[in-house]
């Protein structure tokens, strides 16, 4: 279930497990660390007291003083606490291990024996023969006591007797407690104060990679064109996803883009296709008709009303001619080189429409010298775009044109500030009778695009709100 969750929630839970899990091993080294020192602490003291009690007992089982031994072992207990007083026990031994002296006579009575008073001080008993000239513990003679062993010894070394001190491990365990008790309130405050931090820490670190997967996973549902993401760029793993990603991104938007050009290109040629097989079915009986009517109006004797019917038939003929051969463009590429004067010409072909509608016209012609390109299609891609850009800028609008020289490239652009093109209308620009204008029937584009792929050239179309730019990319031979 956790490998299911979100990196939004898996990361801050788990640097949340990590910080109790650290809080929880350092709050039981503390706290073991703790119950040695306490440990230590007491047997410590309790060495140091019974060292005290032995110097100053000495005396007395030298000159077998058993009352003064009594009182002075008895001076710890009197002034310690009333509540740890009866947890706490002293025992002299003469040098025959027997019971001299103790806080309990009526336990311990004097030259008994310690395991005569309690089977389990047999073990003490027994240590204590072994004669060390050193203080040592004991906690294994009884589980709820700790018991002190301090050897009495003359200025010779000679053993006088042992001095036994208990303490209840009671007292141990309330120090440890309370010791315990300020570990675990510091424990707890700093843990009320990382987990949030590890959380919003958590949160922050995963919020590159959410992104980028929220970004992920828009890819199939949307068009690459259609997706923005502002990604987390840096030299970690997750920025390099991010670039390696919008990396994709631009490729796959590139690869729509060739797409559309590519079905584009396929829909035009087919139409192409049609409209030129149509054309040439439609040429076959109009030419007959046309020559009929020549033949008509040469050798015939039609009276006035007649005359006027077969005029009226033969315009109308001629224009379904002009329009079916509109749809017949064939490349026969003509001698004459393309001249600055040419591209002049459409430019004094249309002021008049420009100067009607009081257009400002920014003309730049950087072409100073013949170019070896068929003027005549060339001008007529020019007059064409001209044309269409006129027609769609608004009155006292702004029309620009530019033709320029790249290498062994003609670049021609024309832009205006007319409406821009709606991107459903944008797939089928360059079809013929596509127009959406009440004037014209829509071949301007279509034949501008047919004398581009025949001169083996690009056209590209840029449209947006108050600017639309024609751009027209024609190889130098």
């Amino acid at each position: 279930m956790f490998n299911n969750l979100s990196y939004r929630y898996k990361t801050p839970l788990s640097l949340s497990m990590v910080i109790l899990f650290t809080a929880s091993i350092v709050s039981a080294t503390l706290i073991v660390q703790a119950y040695q020192d306490t440990q230590k602490d007491l047997i410590w003291n309790a060495l140091n007291l019974g060292k005290v009690l032995a110097r100053t007992i000495r005396p007395f089982l030298l000159h077998d003083d058993l009352w003064q031994a009594y009182e002075t072992i008895n001076i710890p207990f009197d002034q310690a606490n009333e509540a740890e007083s009866p947890t706490r026990l002293a025992i002299v031994l003469d040098a025959q291990n027997r019971i001299y002296v103790s806080t309990n006579p009526s336990q311990f009575p004097v030259l008994g024996k310690l395991s005569e008073t309690k089977s389990e001080y047999a073990v003490l008993e027994h240590r204590i023969a072994a004669r060390s000239e050193k203080p040592f513990t004991i906690e294994n003679v009884d589980p709820h006591q700790i018991f002190m062993v301090i050897p009495i010894l003359a200025d010779d070394k000679t053993p006088l007797g042992t001095l036994i001190l208990s303490y209840s491990k009671s007292i141990l365990l309330q120090r440890f407690y309370h010791t315990v008790e300020q570990v675990a309130i510091v424990t707890f405050a700093v843990i009320a104060i990382l987990l949030p931090f590890g959380w919003y820490l958590g949160k922050r670190m995963t919020k590159p990679l959410i992104h980028l997967a929220e970004c992920m996973g828009r890819i199939g549902h949307e068009l690459p064109a259609d997706i923005q993401c502002d990604l987390h760029f840096s030299r970690d793993e997750i920025g390099f996803l991010g670039g390696r990603f919008k990396i994709m991104l631009n490729e796959l938007r590139e690869k729509q883009v060739l797409e559309r050009r590519m079905l584009a290109s396929e829909r035009l040629a087919a139409i192409g296709r049609l409209t030129a097989g149509i054309a040439h079915e439609i040429n076959n009986p109009l030419g007959g008709m046309l020559n009929a009517i020549n033949t008509f109006n040469r050798h015939g004797n039609p009276d006035l009303l007649t005359s006027k019917t077969i005029s009226l038939i033969g315009r109308g003929l001629l224009q379904i001619k002009q329009t079916v051969a509109a749809l017949l463009i064939e490349a026969k590429l003509e001698n004459h080189a393309l001249t600055p004067q040419d591209i002049e010409d459409a430019r004094t072909l249309i002021m008049e429409d420009v100067n009607k509608k009081q257009i400002s016209l920014n003309w730049r012609n950087e072409i100073d010298e013949p170019l070896p390109l068929p003027s005549t299609q060339v001008r007529q891609i020019l007059l064409n775009l001209l044309l269409n850009a006129v027609k769609a800028t608004r009155e006292h609008g702004h029309l620009d044109c530019q033709i320029t020289k790249e290498l062994d490239k003609f670049k021609l652009a024309v832009k205006n500030d007319g409406d821009y093109i709606k991107p459903e209308k944008m797939e089928h620009l360059f079809e013929p009778f596509s127009g959406s204008g009440s004037e014209g029937h829509g071949l301007g584009l279509w034949i501008t695009y047919q004398l581009v792929q025949q001169m083996n050239g690009q056209i590209e179309v840029e449209s947006q709100p108050d600017q639309t730019t024609f751009t027209i990319t024609l190889p130098i031979e």
